[in-house]
Order: structure tokens, then sequence, then C-alpha cells
């Protein structure tokens, strides 16, 4: 139910927000094609934000016969937690990394980087597998994926305004405007992020990752080198689609901590396992 209505609080929001912005361009048919333009990214946001985010990485569809170690350890999950078989993709690059998607557990995808196949052992990939499993039966991914959606869609905004307000005379009163837009609006989606997609989720999908294979030890291993692995090897996310992720993407400087919507490693690695994360190394 909390979920439920946070989508809608998104949605409005989103609405409310682009409606002033037209109005502040536009007047009242400003704020009536505003009105319209939210109609349809609320629709593609619900509909199409995994296929979006998915798009956004160059994830690619894959056969079991392509990965069937990890086909294995999802079919045994799912029957296991009771949730139909998602759709699994990978995403070329080196940087380890993984997250799930979809609005239901009827409509999932998981995607894992070539860098997280390779770098992980069977059981780790496992733990890794069954945390985003456990946002799909936390029901997570619809909230995050329209999250990521409206998120994008305001930085969108933020920059068409900036750009739009460059191209003003300097006397003129809206460029002015358009030229706050991009400072204003970026830290209004990463507060909406922040609101929408608690840190806790994070918390409570490792649980339920744990829970179902009997084996915290295997993810917390897994945390840990994909913290370590990713420093070096840093994965080129976008500020709107960085709460996805299992563990916090590169943003570069700007946007590391307005963004911010994972817990610490340590933290992660010391409830699954009950001690502090440095007894893992």
């Amino acid at each position: 139910m909390g979920n439920t209505f946070k989508t809608a609080l998104l949605l409005t929001a989103l609405t409310l927000l682009l409606m002033a912005i037209g109005r502040a361009f536009g007047g009242q048919n400003g704020m009536l094609l505003a009105l319209v333009i939210a109609a349809a990214t609320n629709f593609v946001a619900y509909f199409f934000s995994d296929k979006i985010a998915l798009a956004t990485y160059r994830a690619r569809p894959v056969t079991r016969e392509e990965l069937p170690r990890a086909y294995e350890v999802v079919e045994r999950l799912t029957q296991k937690i009771g949730i139909p078989m998602p759709k699994l993709y990978v995403i070329p690059t080196d940087s380890p990394n993984a997250f799930a998607t979809g609005r239901n557990p009827h409509h999932a995808s998981v995607a894992m980087t070539q860098g997280i196949l390779n770098l992980l052992n069977d059981e780790e990939l496992e733990g890794v597998l069954a945390h985003e499993l456990g946002h799909v039966n936390n029901r997570d991914i619809l909230i995050s994926s329209i999250a990521a959606t409206i998120a994008g869609a305001i930085t969108f905004v933020s920059r068409f305004g900036f750009f739009f307000g460059g191209m003003q005379d300097r006397d003129d009163r809206r460029g002015g405007v358009g030229a706050l837009l991009m400072l204003i609006l970026a830290p209004i989606a990463a507060m909406l992020i922040q609101l929408a997609v608690s840190r806790s989720r994070e918390y409570q999908a490792d649980a339920t990752g744990a829970h179902f294979t009997g084996n915290p030890y295997a993810l917390a291993s897994a945390l840990s080198k994909l913290d370590a692995y990713s420093r070096r090897l840093p994965m080129q996310a976008t500020p709107s689609t960085a709460h996805l992720f299992i563990i916090q993407p590169f943003l570069g400087m700007n946007f590391g901590s307005l963004f911010s919507t994972h817990p610490p490693i340590a933290k992660r690695i010391e409830r699954l396992t009950g001690r502090p994360a440095e007894f893992m190394q």
C-alpha cells in the first residue's frame, strides 16, 4: 500500500511541476500543453519505465543456452519464493553491478553486467540474484522504475530550461527563469527519488535474499567484492537510474551525495553477518 501511494504521489508531483513550468513560460496554453505532456509521461513511466532503464544501459536479453549458470539459480529461487520467472538481461560493461526492474512480478526483468558474471563465484552470484528477486518479491521495482523515469524527465526539463534561458535576450525575465531551472530542478529530482526510494529497501532486499538462499555470507562476500572492484572500474550511470543498482554506481562529484540512495556497504555487510565488514576480508 505504501508503494502504491508513493507511485501516485510521484506521478501527481510530476504533473503539477510540469504544469507550473508550462504556465511560467506559456501562460494558459503552456499549462495545457504541459498537462498533455505530463499525461503522456505518466503513461510511459508506468508501462515502459523498465524498458527505458534497460535501453539506457544497452542491456540485451539472454537465453538459457547463453547463460545457464544464472538461469538455473533464478529458476530455483523463483520456485522457492513463489514468483514468476523474470526476463534476464546482460549489460555490456566490465564494471560489476546488477538491477531489477518492472511494474510487478509478472513483468519483471533482472539485468547483470558482464563484469559481475566474471567477478563472482556461483554462491556469490546466487546471493546477488536473490537480492534482486527480493526487490521483485517486496514490490520495490515499480516505484524504483517510475522514480527513474520521472527523475529523468525532470532532469531533461531542467536542461531544456537551461538552454532555453541561455537563448533568451538578457533583458527578458523569462531567460533568467529558464537558466535557474537547471539549478532548481535537479535537486527536486533527487529529493523525489529519495522520498520514493528509501535506503531501507536495500537492507530489506539483502535480508530477503539471504533468507531465501540461507547463506547471508555469500551475499556479504559479493557486496565486499563489488564494492572493491567497482571503485577500480566504476559503472558510469545516470543520476536518475543510479538507485536501481545493487551498489551505488559512479555519478561524478556533482551528483554523488545528492543522488545517494544506498546505505554504506559496510553497514549492509554488518547487518547480513552480524560482524563488522573488515572481518569479510
